[in-house]
């Protein structure tokens, strides 16, 4: 029978090793994911939106969390004229990040290619709000002047 010296060390040996596996994979995991998201950017930029829309829901499979990646999907999703995938996946961010402006700013131009213009007001006007709630008068000034052409339409 092992000391209980020996059993410490053999637990203290099997928690280390376990930990860096557990390390090494989220490790991979995390890399795995980087390159994907990478290509999906790059695949956007050359305007393979059905590539980059296959790279992103590929990401969001594995950190659907991710909001970033939800914006971008929504962007390869307008570009292929999937207005109701897009706004579905803008309104997600919203629901889950309520202080994300570009959500709101990217949710109001996709309603406006709807041709849903009070809802794409309301929504940018969100978006100005949210910019003077964080101080940032320029951006809201931006966003007012962006609402007189909406509303000049």
């Amino acid at each position: 029978m092992l000391e209980t010296s020996q059993q410490f060390y053999l637990i203290a040996a099997f928690v280390v090793v376990l930990g860096l596996t557990i390390f090494g994979f989220f490790m991979r995991e995390g890399v795995a994911t980087s390159n994907i998201y990478q290509k999906g950017v790059k695949l956007y930029q050359e305007k393979d939106y059905t590539g980059a829309e296959s790279a992103f829901r590929n990401v969001l499979s594995r950190h659907p969390s991710n909001d970033m990646v939800h914006l971008l999907l929504g962007d390869v999703l307008m570009q292929q004229d999937k207005l109701e995938e897009a706004i579905a996946e803008f309104r997600e961010v919203i629901r889950r990040a309520p202080k994300n402006v570009d959500a709101y700013l990217r949710l109001g131009n996709a309603l406006v290619k709807q041709d849903k213009l009070a809802e794409a007001i309301a929504s940018v006007e969100k978006a100005r709000d949210l910019f003077k709630a964080q101080r940032n008068p320029q951006k809201a000034n931006q966003i007012d002047q962006l609402l007189q052409q909406m509303i000049a339409q």
